[in-house]
């Protein structure tokens, strides 16, 4: 089935707009006698993103003019040529001609092709112009010339396998290759079938080029990058970490250990005097020989159990080396997330059964049958610890996201040339293994915002009466049942009024007099930005809506706080796990909901003052100075009730992102602690329904997804 990209068109010029002005900001600020590499490389990504986008969506002169400029740039910032003032007049003017080639496609006009032939020959003859090389550079290789595979060397083999056919959905598998091309001699090994390919590349290039370019094709987990042996030893300094860690220690710097608790330090070892400070190994391995002795029993000890790192295939390149004591070797195992899984299924059935027998022993005389009744006494209790045994396995600290941080401060502040400090508050707090996957991206984005908008240059600072040094406070917290994880920083804060001025100029819907809490949410709309230009560090199409999006999708919320002048906090608050749910059980007619007690603001049963009824709102209920929306939970999902009457029944006030609703049910039942099924799984989507779960009874009931329900109950009073 084939795939209308059209509907895409305005979203790849409204980022093309945002790199091209990217490029042309850094272009003015670079420094002739002295380029920095990093702006080179960033001016180098913003020509691939569009060239990759163009590409993609069928606007191959723009594609093709992008593909002389990057032809230049990388010749530049792989340092064969010196920039000189004459190739950046030709890159502002190619930024030029490419804002008015978007400009022409969104107009359906034509663009003048001699201009356009006139500055790719430009860009062309100083791409192979030797004048302006650096000392025994090499020579610029022809255009669109093939280089032959390499037989020997270092090369990485390239696995895509993603759950969708990408190449389905737009992704081409020539831009691919022709990308991978530039970077060094390049086989195809498997063509694209099913969204899958694969490809040799005979280069020794760092893994996040790669991972660049297919950051726009797919998720990070869906492609495989496997550094193969032939590498020299001064390919090993630069060893990209093997998918264990997205960056590694500068060249000549002593080498932090990342063992986290579980490793001994390498000056422990009878070796480490004489092993080099800047081995690669990040405290995982170590030569055999180095380690202390083994008992005998050590040596018979079963092979899944004794290797902490399976065998690499033959090819592979085994990563170098710091060791894992004996003491934590013995202490722990490795063992498959799916066991894991599998395990926490079981113990929720076993919970399950429970409520069953519990169920059934209600009807029996407590004292006639006092042993059963303990006997189940206690086997709720120990059901309960076994499954928060169980759980606890999943659970890691969140530094496992938080350290990354500190690397990705620096960096970016180097490049913004901004001075900021990075606190971090309960790196040791835990959280899911799932959640904590999903969370990084999110949180990456929010960090980047933060340094790119949030924090001002260090002039602004010191204009303002600030010190030039601003601050980004990352931290987590428990908080009852669910997680809080906060991003603060010193910055300028968001502004109301240019908020509401883009909402307007978007056409985006704002009530009359809107409170800052429903302003600083406009950011969520999708495609809304008041950042006049957008860098590299956060214009890689992922919007404060797609963060939005994937915090809901873990079950969260976001919180968002700010002060003009002061800064900005943005709390996303997340559950523990979604294997298991604090739940209000409540009844509607015969069926049983199960609502999220983190969101239960209050219960409480109406009188007849507190209900009106506003035009274009429906009925609503004032509890407190608010007047909160009615919503009827038996006309969303077409139930027969008990009560239709609210000051009959019961009303269960919740909080969402776009504030907050009074749900009205016919009884509340009970709180449980519920294990999560995916009813998508086992039967179909629901609207508004989020997953199921078994009661104590056998009966299946339903979880309510309270964003959805707030999308509904709007969606029924505009129709």
């Amino acid at each position: 089935m084939s795939v209308d990209l059209s509907q895409f068109h305005q979203v790849f010029i409204d980022e093309a707009y945002e790199h091209l002005a990217t490029m042309e900001n850094l272009l003015l600020a670079v420094d002739l006698d002295d380029p920095d590499l990093d702006d080179l490389n960033a001016i180098f990504r913003a020509a691939h993103s569009i060239k990759g986008g163009a590409g993609t969506f069928g606007f191959t002169d723009i594609a093709e003019l992008t593909h002389a400029l990057e032809t230049l740039l990388d010749r530049l910032r792989k340092q064969e040529l010196h920039p000189t003032d004459e190739m950046i007049e030709a890159f502002l003017q190619a930024s030029d001609l490419l804002g008015a080639m978007l400009d022409a496609h969104q107009q359906g006009t034509e663009t003048d092709a001699e201009r356009i032939a006139s500055i790719k020959g430009e860009l062309t003859r100083l791409a192979t112009d030797e004048a302006s090389s650096y000392p025994d550079s090499p020579a610029a290789p022809p255009a669109d010339s093939q280089q032959p595979a390499s037989s020997g060397g270092s090369s990485w083999l390239i696995e895509l396998h993603p759950r969708e056919n990408v190449f389905a959905k737009g992704a081409s598998h020539e831009a691919i290759t022709e990308d991978l091309a530039a970077l060094g001699p390049v086989d195809n090994l498997q063509p694209p079938e099913e969204g899958k390919a694969s490809w040799r590349l005979h280069a020794e290039v760092a893994q996040e080029q790669l991972s660049e370019i297919f950051a726009w094709v797919c998720q990070p987990d869906e492609v495989t990058f496997t550094y193969e042996e032939g590498a020299t030893a001064e390919a090993e300094e630069d060893d990209p970490g093997y998918g264990f860690f997205d960056d590694e220690p500068a060249g000549g710097e002593e080498s932090e250990d990342e063992g986290f608790g579980f490793f001994v330090d390498q000056s422990e070892l009878p070796a480490a005097q004489d092993q080099k400070e800047d081995d690669q190994g990040y405290g995982f391995f170590v030569d055999e020989k180095e380690l202390p002795a083994k008992p005998a029993a050590a040596e018979k000890q079963p092979e899944n159990q004794r290797s902490a790192k399976p065998e690499t295939p033959n090819k592979a390149k085994p990563a170098p080396a710091k060791p894992q004591s004996k003491a934590a070797a013995d202490a722990s195992i490795r063992v498959g997330v799916e066991k894991v899984d599998q395990l926490i299924n079981l113990v929720g059935e076993l919970v399950i059964t429970r409520s069953m027998l519990a169920q059934s022993a209600s009807v029996l005389d407590p004292i006639e049958y006092e042993n059963i009744h303990n006997g189940l006494a206690n086997l709720e209790r120990n059901s309960r610890d076994l499954q928060e045994a169980v759980m606890s396995i999943r659970m890691l600290p969140i530094n496992f996201v938080f350290g990354r941080f500190p690397r990705v401060v620096r960096d970016l502040t180097k490049k913004m040339h901004k001075q900021v400090k990075l606190k971090l508050v309960g790196e040791d707090t835990e959280l899911d293994k799932g959640l904590i996957e999903k969370l990084s991206d999110p949180l990456t984005h929010l960090v980047r915002n933060s340094i790119d908008h949030g924090i001002e240059s260090p002039e602004e600072r010191r204009a303002a009466g600030k010190p030039e040094e601003g601050t980004i406070t990352l931290s987590a917290s428990h908080q009852g049942g669910s997680i809080l994880v906060e991003i603060h920083d010193d910055g300028a804060g968001l502004s109301r009024e240019k908020l509401l001025a883009k909402a307007e100029e978007k056409g985006v819907p704002v009530s009359e007099n809107p409170t800052d809490k429903e302003v600083w949410q406009l950011i969520f709309a999708a495609g809304f930005s008041t950042a006049k230009e957008v860098t590299d560090v956060s214009g890689r199409g992922v919007g404060m809506d797609v963060v939005s999006r994937n915090i809901s999708e873990m079950k969260g919320q976001i919180e968002i706080d700010s002060v003009a002048g002061q800064g900005t906090r943005i709390g996303l608050r997340l559950p523990l796990t979604l294997a298991i749910l604090d739940g209000m059980s409540l009844r509607v007619g015969e069926e049983v909901f199960i609502l999220p007690l983190t969101r239960i603001l209050e219960s409480m049963q109406p009188d007849k003052s507190q209900l009106k009824t506003v035009s274009g709102r429906g009925r609503v209920v004032h509890i407190r100075g608010e007047y909160l929306p009615l919503v009827p939970l038996y006309k969303l999902f077409s139930l027969k009730p008990r009560f239709t009457d609210p000051e009959q029944g019961i009303l269960v006030v919740v909080e969402t992102v776009d504030g907050k609703l009074a749900l009205f049910v016919d009884e509340l039942i009970a709180q449980d602690q519920v294990v999560i099924k995916s009813l998508e799984t086992h039967y179909r989507k629901v609207d508004g329904v989020s997953g199921a779960t078994i009661m104590g009874d056998g009966r299946v009931a339903l979880i309510i997804d309270i964003e959805r329900l707030a999308k509904m109950n709007s969606a029924e009073l505009a129709g």
